[in-house]
């Protein structure tokens, strides 16, 4: 077994531990099914006459299943070690204002507790006074400890506990980190400068576009997008890493040597990472950009399933619960393995060839993404519309122009009003269209409401993965077949 596959599997093996942790399995039972696993991989070497696969390495690197459960079983000590409060009494307390603050129909920010208590608080206010990063704040109400599902997305932003509407008091600002300060300040201004060029409505599409910043979207849009099956297009992705990428390396090629443009632009893909509120769609998208960098620069072949579970490895790493409570984490890395593993079964499927016009592109690409997050779309909205493929297909192919204009608008705004108005105006051109067809899709649509339990999700994926395997076999026999010439 090569070294990348041995890295492969380990880290394979440490999520599935980190997933079955992550369902309150008890640490017995979990070594239980490692053995079973083990045991079950190892049999498979004695049965299988020609084996492509090394079954004794694999059968010992599924034993790393118990060490991804006891790293998720310390991740949950080390957190409620880590916090201390009072649960259901009025008191006062201090915090720092740790992330950037959720704005709309109410305020909520993340608290970091200062002395005598410790620990993140998810505060909600009202929407004024406005409170910002690094703000220190005196508070007055009652700390409750959040329960069941709603815990445990809490919880995968490292937050223990909740308080609604204290009385709050401002005692000090720029308490926080001087550099997190600094890039919150530039995402406020260029969201402000698109504001100033754009009406309301397509400046609120532009923000969440390119910085992935929803506060400022309008209840009719939301659910616009909802009916749609839009909503997925605000959620930052790889393309808004791809332009920033793109554009630091060719702009720091010129004017330094190569590793150091290299380092340079590593600053700023972390840079924007943290400035977005390192989301898991951006996070995930930055890791693997950084590794595709990494690997051109020493020279070493890009491996995306590689640079994929690396992604899933060093974001689990830094926090395991996301791996099963984390919507977004989820949604970008189905929507990422149907694009790449079952867009092209799609294709060979229907026997298209690899160059297709542009719009099967985007029809199979979206339908294929659809396909790899429905049980999870289902599972946590509840509904799912048929025209939401449609409703994409005429959306999706305009998306990347509108991020790139978007993004050079609202940076040129910095600048000069006057150019970014003249960008503005094919900006708004974009912005309108794809207005309109939300709007249109929004109204029309007519939501499903289906139940996707735990064993229907487990039976969905088996069957799109025997789907994709068929189809890979099928494919590899048929080019493996002698051709025939005859003579006439």
């Amino acid at each position: 077994m090569r070294i990348h596959d041995i890295a492969f599997y380990s880290i394979f093996f440490f999520l599935v531990g980190v997933l079955l942790a992550s369902l309150n399995l008890k640490f017995l039972i979990i070594i239980l099914i490692t053995a079973l696993l083990a045991a079950l991989i190892l049999t498979l070497h004695y049965f299988h006459l020609k084996p492509k696969i090394d079954f004794k390495k694999l059968s010992f690197l599924s034993l790393i299943i118990v060490a991804g459960a006891l790293y998720y079983f310390w991740g949950n000590f080390q957190m409620q070690k880590g916090f201390f409060a009072p649960f259901d009494k009025k008191i006062s307390f201090l915090g720092i204002v740790s992330d950037y603050p959720q704005r709309g129909a109410s305020q909520k920010i993340a608290v970091a507790l200062q002395a005598p208590y410790k620990g993140k608080i998810l505060i909600t206010l009202k929407p004024y006074p406005e409170f910002n990063y690094g703000d220190k704040l005196n508070f007055e109400g009652i700390i409750k400890k959040p329960e069941g599902s709603y815990a445990n997305y809490l919880a995968k932003n490292e937050i223990s506990a909740v308080s609604v509407y204290p009385k709050t008091s401002l005692i000090k600002t720029n308490q926080g980190s001087k550099i997190k300060s600094v890039l919150f300040s530039f995402k406020e201004k260029f969201v402000l400068a698109l504001q100033k060029i754009l009406p309301q409505e397509e400046a609120a599409l532009a923000s969440g576009l390119t910085l992935g910043e929803r506060s400022e979207f309008s209840k009719n849009l939301k659910d616009a997008m909802s009916n749609s099956g839009t909503t997925h297009i605000v959620a930052l992705s790889g393309y808004n890493i791809t332009v920033i990428v793109s554009t630091a390396a060719f702009l720091f090629a010129f004017y330094f040597r190569k590793n150091i443009a290299f380092a340079m632009t590593l600053i700023i893909i972390l840079g924007f990472v943290l400035m977005t509120g390192a989301e898991a769609s951006v996070a995930r998208a930055a890791i693997m950009g950084s590794v595709a960098l990494l690997g051109k620069q020493i020279g070493r072949i890009y491996s995306f399933r590689n640079a994929m579970s690396v992604s899933a490895f060093l974001m689990i790493l830094q926090n395991p619960k996301i791996l099963a409570f984390d919507i977004g984490f989820q949604l970008s890395f189905l929507a990422l393995m149907g694009i790449a593993y079952l867009s092209p079964a799609i294709k060979d499927f229907l026997k298209l060839g690899k160059e297709i016009a542009q719009w099967k592109e985007i029809l199979i690409s979206t339908a294929s993404a659809q396909l790899a997050v429905l049980p999870i779309l289902i599972s946590s909205f509840g509904k799912f519309s048929l025209l939401s493929i449609l409703a994409n297909v005429l959306i999706l192919w305009l998306i990347p122009f509108t991020m790139g204009v978007g993004f050079f608008t609202g940076f040129i705004g910095f600048f000069s009003y006057s150019l970014s108005q003249i960008l503005g105006w094919f900006l708004h051109l974009f912005l309108y269209y794809e207005l309109a067809i939300i709007n249109f899709f929004g109204k029309i649509a007519v939501p499903l409401k289906i139940s996707f339990g735990a064993l229907g999700i487990i039976i969905y994926y088996t069957l799109l993965i025997l789907f994709v395997v068929y189809i890979k076999r099928k494919v590899q026999r048929r080019l493996n077949q002698p051709r025939h010439n005859f003579a006439i």
